[in-house]
């Protein structure tokens, strides 16, 4: 079969994938024949980092290239407003089809953002009820914030809504893929298959869990620290998560991870009959494997996301397309980099691209290259009182907030975050130039956009960071030119 002039794309995209379990593809002690197929003939990216280590924001930004400050998307309940450009938007003005089928977490009432077609509904809720309540820094939402009980009750299950969600999910994609290969459309197709698992609640089929029962790793390498110990934003998080109403065993933590890890094979079995269908329809296609963020898995105690520790932050990233060479990369990069990188493989003018973006094309770094720029995160939703922001470049990794002490990373000596670097004077010459780096999105992390934080309560926020509010409109609550900042600072 001829190869199109531009080329078919197929993007497979998890939710809450700890990237850390992808050191240069699955580890080898998880069970996952087909990703590891597929790791071995892609760029594999072992240091990618999510624009911000929540669903929603991490999905609008892996989704228009652009971070949170720039979108608006902050937090779960946050709009993805229509008139930010995402990949699927410059695919489709390129001549693209372009399908979703699964999740992805668009707030308010653009459920398409660019896609062409759904093939499914969404698991999460598209409107505005998952609101954190700014005023009331500290405050738990019960009906709807994490809480332990995912711990607590990890298990078998042979259903269970998400099963049934990502089940789904992967009937339509080969339904699809089976439509596409009858050549009724003479488009190059661009595909997104989005799954829910293996997001919490830790539990699996039977026949996954059984792949697990002697695993050498259901006990994280860095045990729990006392909560005294724990840095300012983690004992937030534990706060947000209700962690004094649940007496966590390290039974519960082999369940947990057992299951997390069992729902890792359950994907790669969903992943495997989707690649099977694109295999014998002899369609062709780049691929592109990814989560939106991670989660701790009980490493230093903490579960799920909201953090910048690596196993929330970082994520695996594995693109197998012409052009791009099959091995391993270390040079940190963001999820913000694959609309880009999706524009560059089909060719669309870079030209055009690149004004809409914060992030950087991947195909170069694919042939050979390498990057100086940091990689940045952002955070600004539930279990924090102030922004954060984070940025890895090279071996270090800086987190900034106005109401915590600066964090310095040295990742390749310390892989667990143990030894906070800021405050020692040999390392003064390293801190200064990310405390101060400008964003692409004009601003530094000295300073933050005019729109940070302007969700529910703008005043509030801006009289905690030491500014007053400007009156603004609705549609400026939002709306933020790319060179806007104001005197505040981003952490």
């Amino acid at each position: 079969m001829a190869v199109r002039a531009l080329p078919n794309i197929l993007i497979i995209m998890v939710d809450q994938l700890n990237g850390t379990l992808f050191p240069d593809g699955p580890a080898d002690w998880l069970h996952a024949p087909n990703l590891r197929k597929l790791a071995e003939r892609s760029t594999r990216f072992a240091n990618t980092y999510t624009a911000s280590p929540l669903c929603a924001p991490g999905r609008a930004s892996f989704m228009s290239g652009q971070l949170p400050s720039r979108t608006g998307v902050y937090d779960n309940a946050a709009e993805f407003r229509s008139d930010i450009p995402t990949y699927a938007h410059h695919l489709r003005r390129a001549g693209y089809h372009t399908c979703l089928s699964g999740k992805m977490h668009f707030v308010g009432p653009d459920q398409m953002h660019g896609f062409e077609q759904r093939l499914t509904t969404d698991i999460y809720p598209a409107d505005f009820g998952w609101t954190p309540d700014y005023r009331k820094p500290g405050e738990r939402i019960d009906w709807w914030y994490h809480n332990l009980g995912s711990v607590t009750g990890a298990g078998v299950a042979e259903i269970s809504n998400q099963m049934e969600y990502d089940d789904e999910v992967a009937h339509h994609a080969e339904q699809k893929l089976y439509d596409l290969a009858r050549g009724r459309d003479d488009r190059p197709w661009c595909l997104t298959v989005s799954f829910t698992h293996p997001h919490d609640p830790y539990v699996a089929r039977k026949q996954f869990w059984d792949l697990y029962e002697d695993c050498e790793h259901l006990l994280p390498e860095l045990g729990a620290l006392p909560y005294d110990e724990q840095d300012p934003h983690s004992r937030r998080i534990f706060d947000a998560n209700d962690w004094r109403s649940y007496d966590i065993t390290e039974e519960n933590i082999r369940r947990a991870r057992r299951g997390y890890f069992a729902n890792i094979s359950y994907l790669d079995d969903k992943i495997g009959g989707i690649l099977d269908v694109l295999e014998r329809t002899r369609q062709e296609a780049v691929i592109l494997f990814v989560s939106d963020h991670g989660d701790m898995l009980g490493e230093r105690g903490l579960w799920f996301k909201m953090s910048f520790y690596e196993g929330s932050s970082r994520v695996p990233l594995m693109i197998s397309a012409p052009g791009m060479a099959p091995g391993r990369i270390d040079d940190p990069v963001s999820t913000i980099d694959v609309c880009p990188t999706l524009c560059d493989l089909a060719g669309v003018s870079m030209d055009e691209v690149m004004p809409w973006t914060d992030g950087e094309s991947l195909v170069p770094l694919g042939n050979g290259g390498s990057r100086e720029t940091p990689v940045a995160m952002e955070y600004a939703a539930e279990a924090s009182n102030a922004p954060l922001v984070s940025l890895r470049q090279g071996r270090w990794k800086f987190n900034r907030c106005a109401l915590d002490p600066d964090q310095l990373f040295d990742l390749v000596a310390d892989p667990h975050e143990m030894t906070n670097l800021a405050g020692d004077p040999e390392h003064a010459g390293t801190l200064a130039p990310l405390a101060n780096w400008p964003m692409r999105n004009g601003n530094s992390t000295g300073s933050t956009p005019r729109c940070a934080r302007a969700r529910r309560a703008d005043g509030w926020f801006m009289r905690r960071c030491g500014t007053e509010p400007i009156s603004h409109g609705i549609s400026s609550r939002f709306a933020t030119p790319r060179t806007a900042t104001c005197a505040t600072t981003w952490i």
